[in-house]
């Protein structure tokens, strides 16, 4: 309590700890197969989730996953992989291509254990039909900027894609296909974490298609032409092919939230949790969050001070113009953040950190940032002016300017946001 920032880390850490691939896949190991034993995986947290899955495994093994740059683990029986995150890349469109080679040829004596975590939709580029990486590249970065919430952009990229919706569990029929997913969704959805390539769910075409008119996303000709046609339609859930399967959910922010509001009351201070699900535009959800932080510091209410309010979730940024030219940098969790200072300006005894679990918030090297009730008029005599910077999309440089960035670096699992407030 006597050093916020301190406090704040060791509540992120909690949340992170209980999110650990090593203790959550012990709890949830398949029986061992007649045949092979072949590992795949993607996402942010793949690799950590595969050098784990190697040391409780004690049986014969072979496999390959593919993470962001920056995320590898070591390992020795399974390949890792190394693509780019948010934007796809070639590495990307190779790993695809080798993943699906990798489950090709099995019986129904073999065992595919999929490791899946968030973060996985772009590392796993696989344009369908006569779609192109470019094409796939450009409709990732319509769906990062349009605003729409990650289960509507989940939905679209599993229309223009060979291996997600479950088409890579499909193409290792009739191998046995067991997938443990770190859930990184709001609502936990394990066939839209990383867009479900092991996991098929419900959301058709139709629904894609709304959900790029309702964020006026400007998609290529080409994929609008593919998205339209019954070629675009993924397997559904009752596919033969997905009859043996199974899905184990091991990690989630709701686990996390749980074990970061213990360990706030180890160290004597009351936490709530108001959700691990919020969803929407970034800015606005932190408006709110300020909203509720000033009621219990001004009026000690609708909880008792001191008192720790936890959230998770995952919020969107919709990207404005940019301003003199210049484009902003940050995340969805800076941005909230932003928006949270500047409404809690010069209201003592408030202290935030919002950060993304998985170590990376946004396409800079932080997790997030800290605020307080000083950080607005710290960056104003730092030469920045906190609503321009909010304006531009432009928190990652605000907080830069006050020293407020939190970098605790890749933390090898992804259980989306985590905004965690001090009121004492």
């Amino acid at each position: 309590m006597n050093d916020p920032k301190t406090f704040l880390t060791s509540i992120f850490d909690a949340a992170v700890a209980a999110a650990d691939p090593e203790r959550t896949i012990r709890d949830h190991l398949p029986a061992k197969p007649k045949g092979r034993t072949i590992v795949i995986g993607a996402g942010k947290g793949s690799a950590q989730m595969a050098a784990a899955f190697e040391k409780v495994w004690d049986g014969p093994i072979e496999g390959l996953v593919v993470t962001r740059y920056g995320y590898a683990a070591t390992c020795e029986r399974i390949e890792i992989i190394e693509a780019a995150h948010p934007v796809p890349d070639a590495a990307g469109l190779e790993a695809s291509q080798r993943l699906l080679a990798k489950v090709q040829g099995l019986t129904e004596d073999d065992l595919v254990v999929a490791l899946i975590s968030g973060g996985g939709s772009a590392l796993l580029p696989s344009p369908a039909g006569s779609l192109t990486l470019a094409d796939e590249i450009a409709v990732n970065e319509a769906l990062l900027a349009s605003g729409a919430p990650i289960a509507a952009m989940n939905t679209i990229r599993k229309h223009l894609s060979t291996i997600k919706g479950g088409r890579l569990a499909a193409a290792a029929w009739p191998a046995m296909v067991v997938s443990l997913v770190v859930s990184d969704i709001p609502g936990d959805n394990p066939a839209l974490v990383a867009s479900g390539p092991t996991v098929p769910d419900t959301g058709s075409r139709q629904d894609a298609l709304a959900s790029i008119a309702a964020h006026g996303m400007k998609l290529p000709a080409a994929v609008m032409a593919h998205i339209n046609t019954p070629a675009a339609d993924a397997p559904n859930p009752d596919d033969p092919r997905f009859s043996r399967n199974e899905v184990h959910l091991i990690a989630s922010a709701g686990v996390s939230l749980e074990a970061a509001a213990a360990e706030a009351k180890r160290q004597g201070v009351e936490a709530v949790i108001l959700s691990d699900a919020i969803e929407g535009e970034a800015r606005e959800v932190g408006g709110v969050h300020a909203a509720i932080a000033r009621e219990v510091a001004t009026r000690n209410r609708p909880f008792p001070r001191p008192v720790l309010i936890l959230s998770g979730g995952e919020t969107t940024v919709t990207l404005r113009a940019p301003i003199d030219g210049i484009r902003g940098k940050g995340g969805r969790n800076s941005e909230f953040l932003l928006a949270f200072a500047i409404g809690i300006n010069g209201v003592e005894g408030i202290h935030a950190l919002a950060a993304d679990t998985d170590g990376i918030d946004g396409s800079e090297d932080n997790a997030g940032a800290f605020a307080d009730g000083s950080t607005v008029s710290r960056m104003r005599a730092a030469g920045v002016d906190a609503k321009t910077m909010l304006a531009g999309n432009n928190a990652w440089t605000a907080f830069n300017a006050v020293a407020d960035l939190f970098v605790p670096g890749p933390t090898g699992t992804n259980v989306n946001d985590l905004r965690a407030i001090l009121v004492r």
